[in-house]
């Protein structure tokens, strides 16, 4: 068996050649995995979500901006409206944001090992193997954020002015998948401020405009935003009342990240980000730049944390970073005393431990082998029984005289909208109308007939006295196996708002 030790040795050694082989094959091996999984996992209810955006493209969304949706539009435009279509560009996303990686790595620290080690971590870590096989805004930010340091890292290398301008590409298209990006552009000022041969860039106009570049591409969803109430930004930076002080959060958030990272390549990763404070790991451009791409991120984070819950996926751009710093505190860093003796003593178990996480994940997403049931995030998530769940509903509506579905909850409109056997799905989510901001307003005044209510089991919502009173038709559940994940009540309205 082939040891961690052997793969990733920090110096020169005559099998040299053949760790760079090991490294690509598990590379290639997990990208594998992640393409044959992801035709036959259920869509999450995040993915139905947006592959309903992509039916009704624009420039801007009311929880993002609009790049996943036009992702989705292409990949459904190139392999149809199924499972593998929506993620096929997200997966394909993964393999240049691994050579980014891989290649910022070997430019930062010159060292080709070091590289093929940021390369297999940034594989393992489950931002990277479980969440680009997920149709979200996070595979392509992910994507840019590694390209993002691949540009400064030719920038810090060559000194040419051009990598600035591709830089502000690069940014400005992060922001249209995710506003996390916007952190990037504090992170390379304080980059080029805390590094004396960097900070000549400040007095010309390359970086800025670069910033400008960013703001150009940018654009359309800030107009966008402008002439729709500024909703994104009020849903994304309205989400932490600094009144409310609620730590458990934080505690919560960090078991996350430790999961995220897989534990092995979290410590090392701290380790390496705590050694570039001191002084230690590599060349000044390079240690400061992958602690600015990191902390101002984190540091939020953390400050959401104290008040409000962070959902472990939120800190994917400083993963590309962060695998640099874990390969960098096994390769270039001299570590003494306890530590020392620790980071020996793991430096070996750290692709495999990640690896094994990895399978496990991906063992329990396909087949449920732990009955957990209900607290199963890879079946409460993924819409795992939704789709004869959904074959059960339409034969309530048609059973009922139903002309329409309605639902109070956007994961229950998305996957309803999916995998309803009648398309387009006669579904709508009569509340919370910004999230269908793009589409026609749903008007039960025209809608002929009752209405068929599903709503999550014992929470029936408020409704308004047009649609009339609810009749209790029945429960229905999604399981997988005999195990139930969710169960779904079904109510008759009346709808009065047709005789109108």
């Amino acid at each position: 068996m082939v040891t961690n030790e052997a793969l990733f040795a920090g110096r020169a050694r005559p099998w040299e050649m053949y760790q760079g082989t090991a490294a690509l094959l598990l590379m290639a091996g997990l990208t594998a995995l992640r393409f044959a999984i992801a035709p036959v996992v259920p869509l999450a209810f995040d993915e139905a979500y947006y592959w309903r955006w992509s039916t009704y493209l624009a420039f801007g969304y009311f929880d993002h901006p609009p790049l996943v949706s036009w992702l989705i539009a292409a990949g459904t435009w190139i392999a149809g409206d199924t499972e593998f279509g929506i993620r096929l560009v997200p997966l394909v996303l993964s393999v240049p944001a691994s050579w980014a990686v891989w290649r910022s790595a070997e430019i930062l620290f010159g060292d080709r090992n070091l590289a093929m080690t940021a390369l297999v971590f940034f594989n393992l870590v489950l931002i990277v193997s479980v969440g680009t096989v997920l149709a979200t805004p996070d595979a392509s930010l992910l994507c840019a954020s590694a390209f993002l340091l691949y540009c400064l890292a030719k920038i810090s290398k060559t000194g040419r002015p051009v990598w600035w301008i591709v830089a502000g590409l690069v940014t400005g298209i992060g922001c249209l998948a995710k506003f996390t990006a916007l952190f990037w552009l504090p992170s390379v000022f304080l980059w080029l401020l805390l590094v004396p041969q960097m900070r000549r860039w400040l007095a010309t106009p390359w970086p800025w405009l670069g910033a400008v570049t960013a703001m150009v591409i940018f654009f359309p969803n800030l107009a966008w935003n402008a002439t729709h109430d500024w909703i994104t930004f009020g849903k994304q930076f309205g989400r932490v009342n600094g009144d409310t002080f609620a730590p458990h959060h934080l505690i919560d958030h960090l078991a996350q990240q430790i999961g995220m990272a897989t534990p092995i390549i979290f410590l090392f990763g701290w380790l390496g980000l705590a050694a570039f404070m001191t002084r230690r790991g590599g060349p000044v451009n390079s240690r400061v730049l992958l602690g600015t791409l990191v902390w101002p991120t984190t540091a939020y984070f953390i400050f959401h944390g104290l008040h409000d819950r962070v959902e472990g996926n939120w800190t994917g751009p400083i993963f590309p970073a962060f695998v640099v710093a874990a390969a960098a505190a096994i390769h270039t860093v001299d570590w003494h005393g306890g530590v020392a003796r620790v980071a020996n003593f793991l430096r070996p178990w750290a692709s495999p431990v990640g690896l094994i996480v990895v399978l496990v994940v991906y063992t329990q997403t396909l087949w449920g082998w732990l009955p957990v049931g209900p607290w199963d995030p890879t079946a409460n998530r993924l819409g795992v029984g939704v789709e004869a769940m959904a074959v059960e509903i339409e034969a309530v509506r048609e059973a009922e005289g139903a002309s329409l579905i309605i639902t109070a909850d956007y994961p229950t409109a998305g996957w309803l909208s999916y995998y309803s056997p009648v398309q387009p799905a006669p579904v709508q989510q009569f509340n919370e109308r910004e999230r269908w901001i793009q589409e026609p307003a749903f008007d039960p005044a025209e809608v002929d007939g009752p209405l068929l209510l599903v709503v999550p089991k014992n929470r029936l919502p408020e409704l308004d006295e047009g649609l009339g009173v609810p009749d209790y038709l029945t429960t229905l559940t999604r399981t997988r196996g005999d195990l139930e994940i969710a169960g779904y009540d079904l109510y008759l309205l009346p709808n009065e708002h047709a005789d109108d």
